[in-house]
């Protein structure tokens, strides 16, 4: 089974994480931050994966420390779960529309991490979620996952953008997971 349970307690925050990749896409999100619990879950149902996440964090200051911790904390639990990667087709690509939204997420899960990622928002806040964390989060999740990420998205509405782009990373994901063989894919015979 690929799967990882990952604990991460810190003075700002207090997260316990599990994730199955060859799950059925069903989530179990509490945050504290609505927002984000519906993009987890997002990302979690359309990339087939299991995910159970409990955050608490000091949100009387602001959400950024439990956006990045929980960053942290999927990103280690998608590496760990992943192993070293033997079998897997590595490469993900996903173009998700969203009413007038449209993301695109291409990405390598080949143990070298880097976000390159073009997005413009126009509200400050979708809910409690700042939109200047969306580049956070996948910068700290690509990180600590080693996985590389292009993402891109435009559109309107800054909620339609974000949860795209969540959608198109799940995809991409999916297929980047998904078993096709036994080796490595890489000329290096590792990654």
């Amino acid at each position: 089974m690929r799967t990882s349970i990952i604990s991460r307690k810190t003075k700002e925050t207090d997260i316990q994480l599990e994730i199955n990749l060859d799950g059925k896409g069903i989530a179990d999100v509490s945050t504290g931050i609505g927002f984000f619990d519906h993009m987890l879950t997002s990302f979690a149902r359309h990339a087939e994966f299991d995910l159970k996440v409990r955050a608490e964090g000091d949100l009387y200051v602001d959400e950024h420390h439990l956006i990045e911790d929980t960053g942290i904390v999927l990103g280690k639990a998608l590496a760990e779960a992943l192993g070293d990667m033997s079998g897997i087709a590595r490469f993900g690509e996903a173009r998700i529309p969203m009413d007038e939204a449209l993301a695109e997420v291409a990405l390598d899960v080949g143990g070298r991490s880097y976000l390159v990622l073009k997005a413009d928002f126009v509200a400050p806040q979708v809910g409690q979620f700042s939109t200047q964390l969306v580049k956070h989060f996948f910068e700290t999740l690509a990180s600590n996952a080693k996985i590389t990420i292009h993402a891109s998205v435009y559109g309107d509405n800054d909620h339609h953008k974000i949860e795209a782009l969540f959608k198109a990373f799940a995809y991409a994901m999916k297929r980047a997971v998904k078993i096709e063989g036994k080796e490595v894919k890489s000329t290096k015979g590792t990654l």
